[in-house]
């Protein structure tokens, strides 16, 4: 009974600390990633078993909570002077750095491992590929190095729709690079527009984003330019033939929001008003990511389902 009890208390110890583990793997990044991993493995012309698909985004997953968990333990004296980050799991001293480490790596293991048993080596490397490049190429080298730090790191959270087909076809195609540009094109903005209203958080912590490097009326120009390439690539998928005209309908009014929504940074009147105007932009940009890819989703597999006599 007394040699029990240590193990009971480790036990018990590591079960309370789940929902801090579970914020280690940034569930909210792992849900984009997973949902444009879907995307990327609906459009993909192939076929891939159910219980392996499903295997698969589980895999795709795990990976993205790795890379997640890695870049907290990396980043753990950088959140913690910063408002936005300060309350995460290792600058509130939940978890200890072994700890994060650990499971960071345990996920990495796990999830490309069951990755190249469910599917094929491409897609376990791109997963393999993707972890690395965010974790040491843009956690450890980029963010602190180049206000460009995420227009180059944005490539790792562009990379799922890619893993998706891979995993799928055991290839790269055309239509899952678009999906790549399309992320990739939208990740500036999107974090800029945060980064505009953030200014002084990543001035304290010494990452050089644009706004504190070029200055917030030069990035709101490159806010802007960005919105006029994404919208088109946007409507990329019509024109590639992979989707109907009715998605890129949809995709258009889309894009043409974000593009106005950019302007009105860009042209902004007043401080006071520029710093709604940056905050609505953040808010529609995760608003016209998730519209976009679903509009995707549902349009491709009701072709799919059509063709195949379900419906």
């Amino acid at each position: 009974m007394i040699t029990k009890e240590p193990r009971y208390y480790f036990y018990k110890s590591y079960f309370a600390k789940a929902p801090d583990f579970l914020a280690l793997a940034k569930p909210r990044v792992m849900s984009l990633a997973v949902f444009t991993a879907i995307v990327g493995m609906i459009t993909a012309k192939g076929n891939l078993h159910l219980v392996s698909a499903t295997l698969a985004v589980i895999a795709i997953a795990v990976g993205a909570g790795a890379a997640g968990a890695l870049n907290m333990w990396y980043d753990a004296e950088t959140d913690a002077v910063m408002s936005r980050t300060s309350n995460r799991p290792l600058p509130s001293g939940r978890l200890s750095s072994h700890e994060a480490l650990m499971f960071g790596l345990i996920l990495t293991v796990l999830s490309t491992s069951l990755l190249f048993i469910t599917t094929n080596m491409l897609a376990a490397g791109l997963l393999a590929f993707t972890i690395f490049f965010y974790v040491v190429l843009y956690t450890m080298w980029l963010k602190f190095l180049t206000p460009q730090n995420i227009v180059i790191g944005g490539a790792a959270g562009a990379l799922p729709p890619i893993i998706g087909c891979a995993a799928v076809t055991g290839s790269v195609t055309a239509d899952s690079l678009i999906l790549f540009a399309i992320i990739f094109l939208w990740t500036p903005p999107h974090f800029w527009a945060l980064a505009l209203f953030k200014m002084r958080d990543y001035e304290n912590a010494g990452v050089p984003m644009m706004p504190n490097v070029a200055g917030a009326q030069a990035t709101r120009k490159q806010v802007f330019i960005y919105s006029l390439a994404l919208a088109p690539m946007g409507v990329a998928p019509t024109v590639s033939g992979s989707a109907s005209i009715l998605y890129g309908i949809f995709a258009t009014i889309l894009g043409a929001v974000f593009i106005l929504k950019a302007w009105k940074v860009f042209n902004k009147k007043s401080n006071e008003q520029s710093l709604i105007m940056e905050k609505r932009l953040f808010i529609y940009s995760i608003k016209y990511l998730f519209y976009l890819f679903a509009a995707l989703l549902i349009d491709v597999g009701f072709w799919i389902l059509l063709k195949s006599g379900g419906i």
